[in-house]
C-alpha cells in the first residue's frame, strides 16, 4: 500500500494520478508557440508582444512556486496539487475567449497552475515512492513530455477543424479537468505528510542549493525558448504552420526517451556531471544546427534536440529529489530551485524573441541559447556533484 495515511491507496493509483496531472503541465506552454504567427496576425502582435506571451507563463510559474510552503501548511500537498490542476484548467479555459488581455492572463493563470503543481510534486514521489524516486521520477517527466508533443502537435490540427486559435487553445482545459476528477479520491485519502525535518542550515545560504536552483533554471529556460520560438523560427525558414507543429511534436516525443531513462541512470550513479556534460553539448549542437542547419534535416535533429531536452529536464528534477536527504528537503529544494530556477528562466524566451526583434535574424538569438546553456552546464556540475544539501561542503565527493 501507499505511504499515505488514513484509507489504504494502492501506489499504482497514486502512480497513475501523478501521472494524468503530469500530462497536463506542458500543453498550457506547447500549444501557443505553433499558433503565434496566427495570433499575431489576428490580434496585430509585434514580436516583443509575443516575446512576452512566451514568457509570462514562465515567469507566472517561477513565481507561483514560492506559494508551495504555504499551500501545504494550509491545505495539505495533496489538496495543493487538486487546486493546482484546476487553475491550470481555468487559465486554459480563459485562453479561448478571445482577446489578447484574456489571452494574457489565461497563460498567467495556466503558469501559476503548473508551478504550483510542479513544486509540490518531487516531495510526494519522495514520500510515496522514497525507493523508487528514478523510476517514478522518469515516469512522470516522460508523461510530462508527452503532455508537451500533444500540445505542440494536436493544437493547429484542433484550429483548423473550427474555431481557429481561441477555441484549439481552450480545448486543453478537459483534460485538465479530467486528471482532477482523478486527483480528487487522493485528497481525502491523506494529509501532506510533508512536515519539516531536522533543523539544517536554511536553504538560500547553501552553496549546493544554488548550484542545483541555477541547473534547474538554466536548463529550463532552454525547453522554454524552444516551446516559444522553434515553430517560429521553422515557419521562418519555409515551413508551414503544420510543419512547424509536428516537428515540435516530434521533438517532444523525443524527449520521452530519455526523459525515463536519465531520471534512472542518474539515481544509480552517486555523481551526474558526466550526464550533465553529454545532455549540454548534445543540445547546442543539435538546436544550432537545427536553427541554421539544412531545412531538409529539421526531423532527425529535432528528435536529438528532444533527446537532449528531455534528458535535462528529467535530470534536473531528479537531481533535487537526490540532493535532499529526505521528503521535507526535497519540498524546500523543489520550492527554491523551481520558484527562482523558473523565474530565472522566463528571461530565456523573452531574451531569445528581443533579440531576434533587434537583429532581424535568428544567428544572435542562437548566441544567446548557447550562453544560457554554458551556464546551465557550470550550475551542473556543481549539483551533480554527491552529498545533500545542508551538510557540510567538506562531506561532499
Amino acid at each position: 500500500m501507499s505511504r499515505r495515511e488514513g484509507r489504504p491507496i494502492h501506489p499504482a493509483l497514486v502512480g497513475l494520478g501523478m501521472m494524468l496531472v503530469a500530462f497536463n503541465l506542458r500543453p498550457a506552454l506547447t500549444s501557443v508557440g505553433p499558433l503565434l504567427i496566427e495570433i499575431r496576425a489576428a490580434t496585430g502582435l509585434s514580436a516583443s508582444g509575443a516575446a512576452l506571451l512566451t514568457t509570462l507563463p514562465v515567469l507566472c510559474l517561477g513565481l507561483a512556486c514560492a506559494l508551495g510552503p504555504m499551500v501545504v501548511r494550509r491545505i495539505g500537498a495533496d489538496a495543493g496539487v487538486l487546486l493546482a490542476i484546476l487553475v491550470v484548467a481555468l487559465g486554459n479555459g480563459l485562453r479561448g475567449l478571445g482577446g489578447l488581455a484574456l489571452l494574457y492572463l489565461g497563460v498567467c493563470l495556466a503558469g501559476v497552475g503548473i508551478g504550483l503543481a510542479g513544486v509540490l510534486l518531487p516531495g510526494l514521489v519522495k514520500r510515496d515512492f522514497a525507493g523508487r524516486a528514478g523510476i517514478m521520477t522518469g515516469l512522470y517527466t516522460m508523461v510530462l513530455c508527452l503532455g508537451a508533443a500533444a500540445g505542440a502537435g494536436l493544437t493547429v490540427p484542433l484550429a483548423e477543424a473550427g474555431g481557429g486559435w481561441p477555441l484549439a487553445l481552450a480545448a486543453w482545459s478537459l483534460p485538465a479537468l479530467a486528471a482532477a476528477l482523478a486527483w480528487l479520491p487522493f485528497v481525502r485519502a491523506a494529509p501532506s505528510g510533508l512536515s519539516a525535518g531536522p533543523a539544517r542550515r536554511p536553504l538560500w545560504r547553501d552553496p549546493l542549493a544554488w548550484q542545483v536552483t541555477g541547473f534547474m533554471g538554466l536548463q529550463s529556460s532552454l525547453a522554454y525558448v524552444i516551446f516559444g520560438w522553434l515553430p517560429a523560427v521553422l515557419q521562418d525558414r519555409g515551413l508551414s504552420a503544420l510543419e512547424a507543429g509536428l516537428v515540435a511534436s516530434i521533438l517532444s516525443i523525443g524527449q520521452m526517451p530519455s526523459a525515463l531513462l536519465v531520471p534512472a541512470l542518474a539515481a544509480r550513479l552517486r555523481d551526474q556531471r558526466g550526464l550533465v556534460v553529454g545532455l549540454i553539448l548534445l543540445c547546442i549542437a543539435s538546436f544550432a544546427a537545427l536553427v541554421l542547419g539544412p531545412v531538409w534535416a529539421v526531423m532527425p535533429i529535432g528528435i536529438l534536440l528532444g533527446l537532449s531536452v528531455g534528458g535535462l529536464f528529467g535530470l534536473g528534477l531528479t537531481i533535487i529529489v537526490l540532493r535532499a536527504p529526505d521528503a521535507a528537503a526535497a519540498a524546500g529544494l523543489s520550492t527554491l530551485a523551481q520558484g527562482v530556477g523558473y523565474s530565472l528562466a522566463s528571461l530565456g524566451p523573452l531574451g531569445f524573441g528581443l533579440a531576434h526583434d533587434l537583429s532581424g535574424g535568428w544567428f544572435w538569438p542562437t548566441l544567446l541559447f548557447t550562453g544560457i546553456a554554458l551556464g546551465s552546464l557550470v550550475c551542473g556540475l556543481g549539483a551533480g556533484r554527491a552529498g545533500y544539501v545542508g551538510e557540510p561542503s567538506s562531506q561532499r565527493s
